[in-house]
């Protein structure tokens, strides 16, 4: 089990030396101990960034600790780093410099092959739209697919039911183009109008479109 450190948004004081504020601290029995403390005042940080560095400077420390901070707007701890001993750090940096061109060609070969992957996702996910919606214009089922699909974004499109092509995410992603291109939705949005509410104006107009776009375009 993993030592924990936090870097508190709050002011803290040791519990034990009254030392403070705190930059980092650990929790004993629900109290701050500073790292002088507990022992830990000898490791160095580490920030998050590099995996391979993270990695190997984690395997090489005899004794390390993870560091974790507060998102008020996620409502959890998430990692900023690792305290670990000076001379792993250094034994990790040498290594990470010795295979630097490598893991480097490893990257473009990932980059170039995660492209691909996207590519062919992207073309199923807009074959997808058509398949439900044959009247949809075929250049606006790919502008759908790209959007819904884009790595990293979060929508739609990336969760395991768009990976999937589940009718319900790709019709989902559909309605909210409409939404947005389609309906004065961003409009009333802009115009202070509460979310549901404006959902609820332009509800009739996206089935509409909807229904209009199930029927093959002739």
């Amino acid at each position: 089990m993993d030592l924990v450190v936090i870097e508190p948004l709050k002011q803290r004081h040791c519990a034990e030396c009254r030392q403070g504020p705190l930059p980092l601290h650990l929790l004993e029995f629900n109290a701050p101990v500073c790292l002088d403390c507990a022992d830990l005042a000898h490791l160095v940080y580490l920030p998050r960034g590099s995996a391979a560095l993270t990695r190997r400077a984690r395997e090489a420390s005899s004794l390390c600790a993870v560091v974790v901070r507060f998102n008020r707007r996620r409502k959890r701890y998430e990692r900023q780093g690792l305290l670990v001993e000076e001379a792993a750090l250094a034994r990790a940096e040498s290594a990470c410099l010795a295979d630097a061109d490598a893991r480097a060609r490893r990257r473009e070969r990932d980059a170039v092959r995660r492209a691909a992957e996207d590519v062919r996702f992207t073309t199923s996910f807009a074959a997808e739209i058509l398949r439900l919606f044959p009247g949809c214009p075929p250049a606006r089922a790919r502008e759908v697919a790209e959007h819904a699909s884009a790595r990293g974004s979060g929508r739609v499109g990336r969760t395991a039911a768009g990976r999937s092509l589940d009718e319900g995410a790709v019709t989902a992603a559909v309605r909210a183009s409409v939404r947005h291109l389609d309906t004065e939705y961003d409009t009333l949005l802009m115009a202070g109008v509460a979310r549901y509410e404006a959902r609820a104006r332009v509800a009739a107009v996206i089935d509409g479109v909807l229904a209009s776009w199930s029927c093959p375009a002739y």
